[in-house]
């Protein structure tokens, strides 16, 4: 089962094939590790309809990057292994790492209560602030609703007339919260799992609560500085990508036929610290690398991120802290995540070491395997 774990909507959800496209031959440097199953992942991402792809794998050989596709379907401009794309969910990750830096220097717990940092914020419909712990919202057991699922937010920000009507639109954090709090919880806090964007909203949130500071703030201080990520960015309000960098392509609609729009430029406010940042692949090789090699957290924090929950549904799946083990169908097991909005379709996986990394960008949003790349690299 494909998990999709990044703020989109009903555009992105499709699992269905494209029109067919020619399938382009996967350009690379330094394939001295071997990595043939992910180039031919690659190449059949593209035949499946995927404008472009953009791949880097980071081991004891060294680095070896791969494109297929194009960057720009109007100049037919390749994609490029240095580009930069919105990353979506992979967001969580980075927002769950500061979180745990708090608790190891004794700023707060994962067994804080939500309502000790943000008094009386979530309250309505069921939800109470005063029974969900940070931990429940850093691993989708709190219940809290998804606010990318209400209709009047899907309608107005992934279907086509509402997004270029609001595709530039700022929306505060506060703003995501109240649209969920419109609805009922999911599920009493703890009893069960479900992917909510609301639940990253609300932990940005605390973010700011504890330390005084933006999330965004927060984790350019505490892990793009130290760890040189150049390419990486929390963009905020910014509606453009920064180059080098190719279009984006969605549907915008519950189909994968019909006509393909450019939807690169757009407010990010909309997914907030669910799902905001920007990067490339290089970059989230080296972030998971040194989040999975002990560099980020210690010891007692890295294993709490790493105490996963059941997924029902996914067996091959558990989910941690802002970070999921994922069983490969050859038996080895890789850490990450999945991150989408609109265009951008993108995945990072590292082994338990962090001595192998992978991290990959569609730049279109209905259609491609980015599970198949991983099994290729690692398999």
């Amino acid at each position: 089962m494909r998990i999709r774990t990044a703020l989109v909507g009903t555009t992105a959800l499709l699992l269905s094939a494209a029109l067919a496209a020619p399938a382009v031959a996967a350009t690379g440097t330094r394939s001295t590790g071997g990595h043939a199953g992910t180039r031919k992942a690659i190449e059949a991402a593209v035949a499946a309809g995927v404008p472009g792809v953009t791949a880097t794998a980071r081991d004891t050989h060294g680095t070896w990057s791969a494109t297929a596709g194009v960057g720009d379907t109007r100049t037919g401009a390749p994609r490029s292994a240095a580009d930069r794309y919105r990353v979506g969910s992979i967001t969580k990750t980075f927002v769950s790492t500061v979180l745990l830096q708090l608790e190891a220097e004794g700023r707060l717990s994962l067994d804080d209560k939500v309502d000790q940092w943000l008094p009386g914020a979530v309250r309505g419909h069921g939800h109470d602030g005063r029974r969900i712990t940070v931990r429940q919202l850093l691993n989708h057991t709190s219940g809290i609703y998804d606010y990318t699922a209400d209709a009047g937010f899907a309608h107005d920000h992934f279907a086509k007339d509402g997004f270029f009507e609001h595709r530039y639109d700022t929306l505060a954090p506060r703003d995501l919260l109240a649209i969920a709090l419109r609805h009922r919880p999911d599920f009493a806090p703890g009893t069960s799992w479900n992917y909510s964007n609301t639940n990253y909203v609300v932990a940005g949130m605390v973010i700011e609560k504890v330390t005084g500071h933006s999330y965004a703030t927060e984790i350019r201080r505490r892990v793009l500085e130290p760890l040189h990520l150049t390419a990486t960015s929390v963009p905020g309000t910014r509606v453009t990508v920064p180059r080098p960098s190719s279009r984006a392509y969605s549907k915008l609609a519950e189909t994968a036929e019909g006509p393909t729009y450019d939807v690169t430029t757009l407010n990010p406010s909309m997914a907030s610290s669910a799902g905001e940042m920007i990067s490339n692949s290089a970059d989230l090789d080296r972030f998971y690398s040194a989040l999975l090699g002990g560099k980020l957290l210690p010891p007692r924090q890295l294993k709490e991120m790493k105490t996963t929950v059941k997924i029902d549904g996914a067996p091959n799946v558990r989910y941690g802290l802002g970070l999921m083990d994922t069983k490969l169908t050859c038996g080895a097991h890789v850490w990450g995540h999945g991150g989408g909005i609109h265009g951008s379709t993108s995945a990072a996986a590292t082994t338990a070491d962090g001595r192998h990394s992978l991290a990959l960008n569609f730049n279109g949003d209905w259609t491609g395997d980015t599970e198949a790349v991983i099994e290729g690299e690692f398999c």
